[in-house]
């Protein structure tokens, strides 16, 4: 059975800025989607604009991982809705959270810090480093590999300590970054992943692609009991001394 992805998108920055949009003309959750698809999952989008910004209740129950991509309009997102997604997680759903989505309410919910950073936006190339070549999420990959043009992201980067640390970015600059964590919140997944400045074409770069397309199949829920919380009988026979 496929795994049901659902790409949200703000879709803010590609209908107001000419150069975004030359980049990605039907919006980053499409070219996302696009190469989800190719891979065999049941993809859909959402996006800011559409009615409970386009995870109702019925979209949420069918997702099994929900990829954030968000940026200049983290306020506009309904607080409502934000507790739905949260509690999906928490009961099982995946989140892949993409670059500035570090910033949104959802990502600083989850973490419950400010999770902010450095930041520098000149252009500058970048190099990751797979520093848990075992993780299924460096699956085929390299030991690293680079992006031409990107924006920097910096330590100190608020967030928990991840669970799990697959990759480091290097900057030009002598800046370094978490830019692959894992965390576990809940019976949930999450998958930070740095990568994706709006002005620059990422998320056409295949080592991008495959390390989202790792990041689906790894938070993708795992079948198992279901958690039984409250007043429990015991399942012995229970002798109390008067």
């Amino acid at each position: 059975m496929s795994i049901k992805v659902t790409v949200w998108n703000e879709f803010q920055h590609e209908r107001m800025n000419e150069k975004i949009k030359r980049i990605y003309p039907d919006g980053i959750h499409s070219v996302i989607a696009g190469f989800l698809a190719k891979e065999g999952f049941a993809v859909r989008t959402a996006t800011l604009d559409q009615p409970e910004h386009g995870l109702t209740d019925e979209v949420l129950a069918d997702t099994d991982v929900l990829i954030w991509w968000g940026h200049r309009a983290h306020k506009m997102v309904a607080d409502e809705v934000v507790d739905k997604v949260h509690s999906r997680v928490l009961n099982g759903m995946g989140m892949v959270v993409l670059h500035s989505g570090h910033f949104s309410k959802i990502f600083k919910k989850l973490m419950g810090t400010t999770c902010n950073l450095k930041w520098r936006e000149i252009g500058e190339h970048s190099r990751i480093w797979v520093v848990e070549p075992g993780h299924p999420i460096a699956a085929g990959l390299p030991p690293y590999f680079e992006i031409p043009h990107e924006e920097m992201y910096g330590e100190r980067f608020d967030i928990p300590a991840p669970d799990t640390l697959v990759f480091i970015s290097w900057f030009p600059g002598g800046e370094v970054f978490r830019s692959g964590c894992c965390f576990q919140r809940g019976m949930g997944k999450i998958f930070y992943f740095q990568p994706g400045h709006e002005t620059y074409p990422v998320y056409y770069q295949p080592e991008i692609q495959q390390v989202i397309i790792n990041a689906v199949r790894w938070a993708a829920p795992t079948p198992g009991p279901q958690p039984v919380f409250g007043n429990w009988k015991p399942l012995e026979e229970v002798k109390v001394k008067e």
